[in-house]
């Protein structure tokens, strides 16, 4: 089965054509630097023929709230329009736990507006709904960090290794179309305060964390459980101890 994966060159992404690959599909990767472009709608024709599934895991090269928001709809729409020319059956998007609960945010009213686009295409679709990653960890400490002092709300999260990510993306995009949300989370709840604070001290960075309530998460403060899933949420099997053994043998 040829599946088309738009962001296919990224974190998420290259692991997802890998898997997929190794499953016997035909994983295509489609970006920019392949000469796929869903803003201009350049190269979309060309890749999308004969696919049967596009999963989308692109992402703004700007979060800037304009110019996230106008990432996010005209890549969409650019690509749904060519998957029904193209007669795709199944389009899969990788979007974020918690994007309708936190309005505030300008990149999770991109993406919020993304799967409305999605919902009312005429496309069969699946939308995958991720848990933050262990992976942007660090990110969250330097977009938090002033001077020494790193400023994160200390509210519950439940992240998950990238490559149970790809792997959860990958099995929906081999199944049926839900026409819903699929959600997938990490092991284990922490304070988010918590982990940063731990994951700044096994790699000796001397940063101070400090639990801020009204510290800001993507534009938005959090409540103590709006970016965890729900009950109903498929559990990723990587532990952040086991990640994190992993991730620093990797940096030796």
């Amino acid at each position: 089965m040829k599946i088309v994966i738009i962001g296919g060159t990224g974190l998420i992404g290259s692991k997802l054509v890998r898997m997929l690959d190794e499953q016997g599909h035909q994983a295509v990767p489609a970006a920019p630097n392949t000469g796929v472009n869903t803003l201009t709608g350049e190269g979309l024709p060309e890749v999308l023929e004969d696919a049967a599934v596009v999963v989308d895991v692109s992402n703004s090269p700007s979060f800037e709230d304009a110019a996230v928001l106008n990432f996010f709809e005209t890549s969409t729409r650019n690509l749904l329009a060519a998957e029904a020319v193209a007669g795709v059956r199944h389009h899969v998007v990788l979007s974020v736990v918690g994007t309708g609960r936190l309005p505030e945010s300008g990149y999770l009213r991109a993406k919020n507006a993304q799967e409305n686009l999605i919902r009312k295409s005429s496309i069969p679709y699946s939308i995958v709904h991720a848990t933050q990653f262990f992976e942007f960890i660090k990110g969250i400490a330097d977009t938090a960090t002033e001077g020494n002092i790193v400023r994160i709300a200390p509210v519950l999260f439940q992240p998950m290794a990238a490559d149970d990510v790809a792997a959860a993306v990958a099995k929906v995009a081999v199944g049926s179309p839900v026409n819903g949300v699929v959600e997938v989370a990490g092991p284990k709840a922490f304070r988010m305060d918590e982990l940063v604070r731990r994951f700044l001290a096994d790699r000796n960075d001397p940063r101070k964390v400090i639990a801020d309530p009204h510290a800001r998460y993507f534009g938005t403060e959090l409540s103590e459980r709006s970016l965890l899933p729900g009950a109903d949420a498929k559990i990723a099997a990587t532990s952040f101890e086991d990640w994190l053994s992993k991730s620093m043998i990797s940096q030796r």
